[in-house]
């Protein structure tokens, strides 16, 4: 491995936090993934709260998926199946590819938390136009299980054998 490649790379990350009731002094789940992608050594390059709306939801995203400077979009909440939840729908559309394994493991080490009721999570995962795209449920917990069980590893550029962080660094394209 080069030089370089050893080196840990901080990669800008906007998150958005999806409910009808939040307000910046009570979301934890938005203030968690802040304080844990900073602990990490990124950098948090946006925090927003939006309703639970298809269009506004997808405006968000779609707006930092353009946004050159934002390389991982992290959202939390809207991934239920409750009549509002709608962060699959709105955020599905705009991804080139998905990561099927995202949700597949993120249930996976969820179960060993909150059992059968992690079928209910409808967790998403996609890369767009050099982004890396991250939708987690909206609870304290699972978003502390997803980052920790997954997102810190896969954003950290030297973890090994691949990583989603390698393949938002300029210059770089690839998994590991």
């Amino acid at each position: 491995m080069s030089a370089d490649r050893d080196a840990f790379v901080a990669l800008n990350i906007a998150v958005l936090t999806i409910s009808d009731t939040r307000t910046e002094d009570t979301d934890r789940s938005g203030q968690a993934l802040v304080e844990r992608l900073r602990e990490a050594g990124h950098t948090a390059i946006d925090k927003r709260i939006v309703v639970d709306d298809v269009y506004r939801i997808r405006a968000v995203v779609a707006e930092w998926i353009a946004d050159e400077r934002i390389q991982v979009i992290l959202t939390t909440g809207g991934t239920g199946f409750t009549g509002r939840d709608s962060t699959p729908e709105a955020v599905g559309v705009l991804l080139d590819k998905t990561i099927e394994g995202f949700g597949e493991l993120f249930r996976h080490l969820s179960w060993q938390e909150i059992g059968s009721s992690t079928v209910q999570s409808r967790c998403l995962g996609g890369l767009a136009n050099a982004t890396v795209v991250f939708c987690l449920p909206g609870s304290t917990g699972a978003c502390r299980t997803a980052w920790d069980g997954i997102l810190k590893e896969q954003l950290d550029s030297r973890h090994q054998p691949c990583n989603f962080a390698n393949l938002v660094i300029p210059g770089r394209g690839q998994h590991g």
